[in-house]
């Protein structure tokens, strides 16, 4: 185009005269701006993409072995663990692949990172557990015998080491240049909770304190650890997840601590869609405060869920001191969302 822009301009005054080449000159010299500036982009990251269509893929097999099989493990379907799991993993694969495709810096340090996150930790972790489902055993915290232990050891080695991945990606994923503010913190503030909330299996993996006595004793046991708090693992559960509703479950902030990774994010991309229509939203300082405001709120949800589940409480069923620091966490949120928002719209109108 900015060729025969030249071409024109020159033909039209033939002749050769010096006015003839600098009006050329100066075409180009205006033309040459207008062209539309080339936007880096990343191509889906195939392995995390192809990962996440597998697990939706065992999630279907998943859901039908709970109606075609009448089998339980500790009083649940047998097929719902991979279930659970699948849908977890799949939701945690496409978030990775949409935040490696975000980035300026560092895209094959995180893409290798990403793939390493499949094939060390995601697989082998799925692997296990429905290789233990198809046997109809227990997955989790099952020493019964010696294979048991060796897939339970798979599974914490996966777990480990995803633990470490998804660190090591939130480090690399906090350097990033971002334009929304908002999203710069929702990000690796959404990332800190998830390890917070990954952490919490690690409490389930302790003897409780029975099987620390029967160890002690020199007394071979088939269970060591549990998520349950105050009663034994396979009561009675709640619909879908299975949660304990006869005591403490820790794998309630377990599940919330971990999908903070996607909750944030969200947050702030719904914060900035609302900001076309309410005024106050405008500003990139109103939406990372209420970002920041909400990831401590959910670090607060988090550490509350622990909190009641080592007191061995049922999330149905809290007494009066939880319901009163759930309030009082509520009231808090509300009162620093309410402060930043004024605070900010202020500050904007003082210029």
């Amino acid at each position: 185009m900015i060729t025969s822009l030249v071409h024109v301009v020159a033909g039209q005054h033939a002749g050769g005269r010096q006015d003839d080449s600098e009006r050329t000159s100066t075409v180009l010299t205006i033309a040459q701006p207008s062209a539309r500036p080339q936007v880096a982009t990343t191509s889906p990251h195939r392995p995390l993409v192809l990962c996440a269509a597998a697990m939706a893929v065992l999630g279907v097999i998943s859901g039908l072995g709970l109606v075609i099989d009448e089998r339980l493990v500790m009083g649940e379907p047998v097929w719902l663990k991979p279930f659970k799991f699948a849908a977890s993993f799949s939701l945690y694969a496409i978030t990775l692949t949409w935040m490696i495709g975000q980035v300026q810096r560092w895209r094959r340090t995180l893409w290798w990172l990403g793939t390493v996150t499949v094939f060390g930790f995601v697989l082998p972790e799925i692997a296990a557990i429905t290789f233990q489902a198809v046997r109809g055993v227990r997955s989790h915290f099952n020493f019964s015998t010696q294979l048991d232990e060796i897939v339970f050891a798979v599974m914490g080695g996966a777990a480990y080491l995803g633990w470490l991945l998804t660190f090591a990606l939130g480090v690399f994923l906090l350097f990033q240049r971002r334009t929304d503010r908002s999203m710069a913190w929702a990000i690796p503030l959404g990332v800190a909770i998830s390890l917070a909330g990954m952490s919490i299996g690690y409490l389930m993996t302790a003897p409780t304190a029975e099987q620390a006595q029967t160890l002690d004793a020199g007394i071979a046991i088939t269970t060591i650890g549990a998520h349950s708090v105050g009663g034994l693992d396979g009561g009675a559960g709640a619909p879908v997840t299975g949660w304990s509703t006869e005591t403490g479950d820790l794998r309630v902030a377990h599940f919330v601590g971990l999908h903070a990774l996607q909750a944030l994010p969200l947050l702030a991309i719904v914060l900035r869609l609302l900001a076309r229509r309410f005024a106050v939203l405008r500003g990139a300082a109103t939406r990372t405060g209420l970002v920041i405001v909400a990831a401590l709120g959910y670090a607060g949800l988090t550490g509350l869920l622990v909190w009641q589940a080592q007191r061995g409480q049922p999330l149905t069923r809290p007494d009066q001191l939880t319901l009163s620091v759930a309030g009082a966490l509520v009231a808090a949120v509300a009162i620093c969302a309410a402060g930043v928002t004024a605070l900010t719209a202020r500050r904007a109108r003082n210029g």
